[in-house]
């Protein structure tokens, strides 16, 4: 899969209170550019603990359920798009459908 935009990730955990969160967040993008995710049941088998949205939204867990990543994926393209990262708390203040 293609990763757009792997600097939205760096961006988060050069942040001095994020930077727990970049050993996962990179573990996380090793995988992802070398997954081939044809359909939202690939994303399971992998990650049991992603939550599939409507939109093509999936949510992942990062760091033990403390920061909350969404994406959008482009399944005919292998395109995963970068949407949101951040705390738990603040992923609830969000619509994870439409970021």
């Amino acid at each position: 899969m293609r990763v757009i935009a792997r600097s939205t990730l760096k961006t988060f955990y050069e942040t001095p209170k994020y930077r727990d969160a970049k050993e996962p967040l990179e573990a996380w993008y090793a995988e992802v550019k070398h997954a081939v995710w044809e359909t939202p049941a690939d994303i399971k088998n992998k990650y049991g603990n992603a939550s599939i949205l409507h939109n093509n939204r999936v949510v992942f867990n990062i760091a033990g359920n403390k920061y909350r990543l969404v994406v959008k994926i482009h399944y005919n393209t292998s395109v995963v798009y970068i949407r949101f990262i951040s705390t738990h708390a603040e992923y609830d203040k969000i619509d994870a459908e439409s970021v």
